[in-house]
Parts: C-alpha cells; structure tokens; sequence
C-alpha cells in the first residue's frame, strides 16, 4: 500500500461530528501508510473512517502488505489525552475554522491540530507567507520585520514557519495584527528551544498549527510537509534571503505548484544568502521592494476567497486528476524510481519516458522528494538518492 497525492474528488468531506467520530479519523490517519491522500481516497470509498480502518487489513493484502493492523485505539487515546493537556483542539478539513485555501491543495492535511485563536484563520483579507534564511542579515530582518508590520497593519495575516531569522522577525512584527505558525513537529513542541517564548505570545494573539502528533520533536524529513502547509494557507509566498539549496525554495516549488503567487526581495549578487531569492525573480519570481509591491499583485476578489464563485471572465476551476489505485499508484513510483539513479535526469524527459501526463507525475515526484528517495537539482534535472 503506497500513499498518493490525488485527492479522490474535488470536495472536502462532511467533519466528523462527534468525538468517536473525530477519534476513527485520528486513527485513520496514524495508521501505517495512510497519508492524505489515502486517507481521502479510503473515506470516499468506505463511507466513513469506522468502516475504512475495518477494511484497512485487506486494502493493504491487496496492495501486497501483509500482517497489517490500523493504529492501536491506546495510541490514539494518549494522543488526545495530549492535545488536551497542552490546550489544543482538532480543525477538521470541512470545519469552519479549516483554512480555506489550504482546502483546495491535493494532499490537505485531514487534521490540524491548533493552539491559539482559529479566529485568525477566517479573516477576509488573505494570508500571506514570509520566509527567508535562519542565518539572515540585519537587512534581512530589517526587511521582514517592515513589510511584516506595514501588511498586517492592512489586514492580512502573515504565515511563517517559527524559525530563526526571517520567521522570527515577521512573527514577531505582526504579533498585534495577528499571525500564524506552522510548525514542523508537534503543536506542543516548541522548536527551535529559544523562540519558546514567542510560541507562547502567538498561541495569545495568533495561532500556531501542526498536521503532526502532539509530542512529536522535529526531524528534518518533517520540514518539507510543514513547509507545504505554510505556502497553502496563503494567497502568496514572500521570500527573503534564501541561498540557492534551502527550505525557503522548497515553499516556494510548493507554492508554485500548489497555483501560489511567488515574491521574492532581492539581494546583492556576491551575497549566498540572496542567491535564492535572485534565480526566483531570474525565472519569473515577482520583485518585491515593500508592502505596496506585494498588495500591488493580490488579485481584487482574494478577499472573499471563502465564498467567491466563477463569474465574468474568471478562468475556471482546473478539471479535478483522475482517481487511481494503490496498486496503479505503487507501480507509478515503482516506474520512476527504475528510471531514476545518482545522475541526474531532467523531469521533462522523464515524464516522456513515463508516457504520463505531467499532471499524474508532479505530484508522485512531490510526494518521492518528501520521503527523500529523490532529490531535485537546478535546471529542472532530478537524480534518485
């Protein structure tokens, strides 16, 4: 059994309802294997998360995994049992609270676990992301800290991730105005030790959010999905001071995949710290210099994103991927990672060789990068690790 990034259709499903109702999909999704995607895909199938974890054991038989058992009902017992002891309510895809655009991404989290006022998450304005480099410059910061400041003092809610540097000076810009942490470990685990206290004063003013278990400390595999979930909630991605292999490119590839705006402040040539930002706004990255820029660029209809319909001349909604199996989607990594070894191929010719629709890899190649059994290089090339 092998996770895929289709969602199995374009609508969210009905929140559960009831506490035993939100404890089958928490066990559901902790089960081994049962990422998003399957998690969707099995709750469509099945009709709810009681009738999916029933089926689970034959699902994985006929996808080739044996002795399977869904997550053990103490696991999930101690996980709640958590979550209420640090103060922290579940947000259901579907609920209100939810994200809105955060929604419409193929692999949404079923489940955020959240510590702060959801209030911030529903807002008319439209979120925006900031990130940059931990080791930024005091222009760097002097830079996050003022477009921070001068766009939350307009409304909009500004993303980041809690780390050093760049995250820090944008969360700590807007702590009147309103912010949101993604965090890439649990939603109790306050990570890096030192922004503790910063933690604390967003779950007062803001939020923080984890799609991972209570009590889980981060590793680095963790941080690409958490980055995910930063470019999602937000209409656009700002990106200060990222060196050219850095966590900050990896949001703004999310971003761009996921149909996001991509900004990025320039920097000085000879400077690693900016070469990130300098190859975004080299390939089409649009240049920010202050918060009129990043405004400047936001759509009119953003605002009402929650309840906006198609009208006029607005394009309209991508048609949906088609649905495949585990076992379709098993063989579909199967095929990549065959074709893939240390040196590097370009993903264009690999999707040729594939005979697949750039729309059914993408999101495969996605999912093999957060597990780290590829790696992207520059130039569009990737190489199997």
């Amino acid at each position: 059994m092998s996770e895929d990034t289709h969602p199995s259709s374009t609508h969210p499903p009905l929140p559960p309802t009831t506490e035993d109702d939100r404890a089958s999909w928490l066990r559901l999704l902790r089960s081994r294997r049962v990422g998003p995607s399957t998690f969707y895909r099995l709750l469509a199938e099945h009709g709810s998360a009681q009738a999916a974890l029933a089926a689970l054991p034959d699902v994985a038989a006929a996808a080739g995994v044996t002795d399977y058992s869904p997550c053990p009902e103490g696991v999930v017992g101690a996980e709640l049992k958590a979550a209420r002891a640090a103060g922290a309510h579940m947000i259901c895809v579907g609920d209100p609270a939810y994200p809105p655009l955060l929604q419409q991404i193929s692999d949404a989290p079923p489940i955020l676990w959240a510590i702060g006022d959801p209030a911030v998450l529903t807002r008319t304005a439209p979120m925006l992301a900031l990130v940059g480099a931990r080791n930024a410059s005091s222009l760097g910061l002097r830079t996050a800290r003022s477009l921070a400041t001068d766009l939350g003092a307009r409304g909009h809610v500004i993303v980041s991730g809690l780390a050093r540097g760049i995250d820090t000076a944008a969360h700590l810009a807007c702590l009147d105005s309103g912010t949101v942490a993604i965090m890439a470990g649990g939603v109790d685990v306050l990570y890096p030790a030192e922004n503790a206290r910063l933690a604390d004063d967003i779950a007062r003013s803001g939020i923080r959010l984890s799609e991972q278990p209570m009590g889980l400390i981060p590793q680095a595999r963790h941080f690409p999905r958490r980055n995910r979930i930063i470019s999602g909630v937000a209409q656009a991605i700002i990106v200060i001071e990222a060196a050219a292999k850095s966590g900050s490119l990896i949001t703004a590839r999310a971003a761009l995949d996921q149909g996001r705006d991509v900004l990025a402040v320039p920097g000085h040539p000879f400077d690693a710290r900016a070469a990130g930002c300098n190859m975004l706004i080299r390939d089409g990255a649009t240049l920010v210099r202050n918060a009129d820029d990043v405004v400047e660029l936001l759509p009119c209809e953003t605002a009402s994103v929650r309840t906006a319909e198609p009208k006029g001349d607005a394009l309209p909604e991508p048609a949906p991927p088609t649905p495949r199996s585990l076992q379709e989607t098993a063989a579909l990594h199967s095929q990549i990672l065959s074709r893939l070894g240390p040196s590097p191929l370009a993903e264009d010719q690999l999707i040729r060789d594939l005979g697949a629709s750039a729309g059914q890899v993408t999101p495969v190649l996605t999912d093999l990068e957060l597990d780290g059994r590829i790696r992207r290089q520059p130039g569009g090339l990737l190489s199997r690790v």
